[in-house]
């Protein structure tokens, strides 16, 4: 099986400080005449107030020197502000309902221009979640005059130049406009638009497919969801989704090779009639591991007792699920929280291929009625997803796969706030097939998740 080190990554040496100079800050407004209009959130969107900071790396490329990037794509991002008009918008509370909405006034996004003193090699491994590269897309380093106080951007992105010639673009987009496929969808999209291409698809920015029915009818428990005390309209519009509070973790990288990720599949399958085994899919034993070393290290370190329930969340794109299915080309988010309940005795004694099942189990829970009973909890309640922690998986969405004029990215990934209770999956940088877990976790816990996780791999 390998080394223990095979799996796991000690942090690598890393530059925090990437030596970054803002060259320039600009709003770039849609190019053309866009209709001013308020578009309705879905009560999904409607939890989502806070930024998503993605970075792609790109090489250098002879034709596509930095400075030519930054103006095609400051150009290119004025075209797609006419299709992605919300983009150039801004967040408001309607004042009869008291729901988010976005104010469609074209009143710009924030475009970057910046260099590193650095070259892209000496930053290191791509893969390793470098705090430093919170610098590769600056929330907070607009001129004051460019920006009226309450005044916030949806949509930024920065184009820094690395000593080598080779650049990254660091996009930062309120989640409240974009899940991780539509971000997808729209970065293809860019793509085509700056290679002078119609758009590769038509976005559909309809939000109210996912309103609630009226009266909104509840027909699950949703044990996967928070109720939030307070009266709607008081509470702060950025209430925690998970624990915010501040301790010393340390954090992880966890790799898996296309090798061990067959190998825990194989493990899944050892005790399972051949026509279950539909549900061992990569993320659900990569998941189901996890869960297991997750809830397991935490009742090692805390003293807990084997009754303790665990429960993990992940989310569930829904389009394909609603009868009649919504739109690929759906622009909001379209993904609920799944949940799997386990007593934490059950984690350690039963065989992997049932926890592989409990896992899979959440998916198929989200039928039609299922999320539409979901969107309607938020409607009568108003509250956020709840569980001991959450699975975030960037792993299958392609970012890297997108197809600039100036080539596909090296690497493309979150830029990463340490968090004990959401775990990331990442691609690696070479092989799509292969994962990286991400694990940030109190030191003492994070020892036995460890050896946890090794222990079942071996």
């Amino acid at each position: 099986m390998g080394s223990l080190d095979h799996h796991h990554q000690e942090s690598p040496p890393l530059p925090q400080d990437l030596k970054v100079t803002i060259q320039h800050s600009s709003l770039v407004f849609p190019s053309q005449e866009t209709e001013k209009k308020s578009l309705f959130l879905s009560n999904i969107d409607q939890v989502l107030n806070f930024s998503v900071e993605t970075v792609h790396f790109f090489a250098s490329h002879k034709d596509f020197p930095p400075h030519v990037v930054a103006e095609k794509l400051r150009n290119t991002l004025g075209k797609i502000l006419v299709p992605y008009d919300f983009l150039a918008g801004r967040l408001k509370a309607n004042a009869k309902t008291g729901k988010m909405e976005i104010d469609c006034n074209a009143a710009g996004a924030v475009f970057i221009v910046a260099s590193s003193e650095y070259k892209l090699d000496d930053i290191g491994d791509l893969v390793y979640p470098n705090p430093g590269f919170k610098q590769l897309i600056i929330n907070s380093s607009f001129d004051d005059n460019l920006l009226e106080q309450d005044d916030k951007p949806l949509c930024i992105f920065q184009v820094t130049s690395f000593k080598c010639g080779g650049f990254s673009i660091g996009t930062s987009t309120n989640h409240a406009t974009f899940d991780g496929l539509s971000f997808k969808v729209f970065l293809d999209n860019l793509a085509a638009l700056a290679a002078d291409k119609p758009l590769a698809i038509i976005p559909c920015n309809d939000r109210r497919l996912l309103a609630a029915r009226s009266p909104p009818r509840v027909t699950f428990d949703h044990p996967e969801m928070l109720k939030l005390k307070m009266p709607f309209g008081e509470e702060s519009n950025n209430a925690p989704i998970f624990d915010i509070t501040q301790e010393d973790l340390d954090f992880k990288i966890f790799r898996l090779t296309p090798d061990d990720i067959a190998n825990l599949k194989e493990k899944a399958k050892a005790t399972v009639e051949y026509e279950n085994s539909r549900y061992i899919t990569g993320f659900n034993v990569v998941s189901a591991l996890i869960w297991r070393c997750k809830a397991l290290s935490y009742d090692h370190a805390k003293g807990k007792t084997p009754e303790r329930e665990s429960r993990m969340l992940y989310a569930v794109d829904i389009r394909p699920r609603l009868n009649p299915p919504l739109p690929a080309s759906y622009v909001g988010n379209a993904v609920l929280s799944a949940y799997a309940n386990a007593k934490c005795e059950e984690l350690k004694e039963k065989p992997f291929s049932r926890l592989v099942e409990m896992v899979s189990e959440g998916a198929k829970r989200m039928s039609d009625e299922y999320a539409r009973s979901a969107i309607d909890w938020g409607e009568t309640y108003k509250g956020f997803p709840h569980g001991e922690f959450l699975v975030s998986s960037w792993w299958k969405l392609g970012f890297s796969k997108v197809e600039y004029p100036w080539g596909k990215p090296k690497y493309s990934c979150p830029v990463v706030y340490h968090k004990k209770d959401i775990i990331l999956l990442f691609p690696n940088i070479d092989n799509d097939n292969g994962v990286n877990v991400l694990v940030s976790l109190p030191s003492k816990e994070m020892v036995e998740f460890e050896s946890l996780f090794n222990k079942f791999l071996a």
